[in-house]
């Protein structure tokens, strides 16, 4: 993402939770309240195809993104959004069971868990980790609507890029480095190189005691590779190109167990777009299918 400026996929990811949570059934994944943390410039933005889109941080300006619209139905068929939240949520209401008490948003966006989720928030300390500019456009935006912080809620900025995420603990005195945690990492590892995001899950191995767990959803190499790479995942990538967030990077699901063994985690799950369509996608009428390319992992700290 660019520079002191919110990052413009959160923006859209939140639009797909909001647009499915509104218009789809049976929904996958229930964000009923995206929709009002998106402002409503913002969300005409969208609507109209992206043609252009403004920076956050300076609302005089604004950047030409694209000669043509980017088609909004195309923007609310990225499915992954929705299976790799309802499996996110789903494997932490189990963690939950089995004792874990702090649960860890890297590149929480526009998430919503902390106001949407009460009965699990009595339960846990809630943190949300994110760039700096994203950061401070969403807690504008939760002052503007009057949504009250819970005060299990804490905010952690970081920069993955230039600063390790233990570091960026250090800084609270809210996060308990021997207390059982979760940890959820969407949507960010394809912007990074793949030193960035094993840098960033050694430092969850560091920060986080035994039996901790993360889950975190990647691209498989195919993706980057135009003769194997489908026509949706590349023009997915050429749309975030030019929003200025560009997806540089891909894993192999074969080798990512032993990988992620080296910095201290054991692989628990690692679903293919085949696991994700029988899971949540198999029979849907809607035209809905899992994403091509996309996998989910989630990994137990040794």
């Amino acid at each position: 993402m660019k520079e002191n400026q919110a990052s413009y996929s959160a923006m859209i990811t939140a639009s797909i939770r909001a647009y499915h949570s509104m218009n789809d059934a049976p929904k996958i994944f229930d964000d009923f309240l995206a929709y009002r943390l998106i402002p409503q410039e913002v969300r005409a933005l969208i609507e109209q195809g992206l043609t252009k889109y403004k920076q956050f941080d300076d609302p005089e300006h604004t950047a030409s993104c694209s000669d043509q619209p980017i088609p909004w139905t195309a923007l609310m068929q990225a499915t992954n959004v929705l299976s790799r939240a309802r499996y996110t949520e789903d494997a932490l209401e189990r963690a939950v069971r089995q004792g874990v008490k702090q649960y860890v948003i890297l590149g929480a966006g526009m998430d919503t868990f902390a106001f949407r989720r009460p009965e699990l928030l009595e339960q846990l300390e809630v943190f949300e980790v994110d760039h700096p500019a994203t950061q401070n456009f969403k807690l504008l935006r939760l002052a503007d609507l009057g949504w009250e912080h819970p005060a299990q809620l804490h905010f952690i900025p970081i920069d993955f890029t230039k600063e390790n995420l233990a570091d960026a603990f250090n800084r609270s005195s809210s996060y308990d480095p021997n207390v059982k945690s979760f940890f959820s990492w969407l949507g960010v590892t394809m912007y990074l190189t793949r030193e960035e995001v094993f840098a960033t899950l050694r430092s969850i191995t560091d920060i986080a005691p035994k039996d901790s767990a993360v889950v975190f959803d990647y691209f498989d190499t195919d993706a980057f590779i135009p003769e194997k790479s489908s026509p949706k995942m590349q023009k997915k990538q050429e749309v975030f190109q030019k929003l200025g967030e560009k997806m540089i990077t891909g894993f192999n699901p074969v080798t990512l167990d032993e990988e992620i063994a080296i910095l201290g985690l054991r692989l628990y799950d690692n679903l293919s777009p085949e696991d994700i369509e029988k899971r949540y996608f198999k029979g849907r009428k809607d035209g809905y299918h899992a994403p091509e390319h996309g996998h989910i992992a989630y990994a137990i700290v040794e």
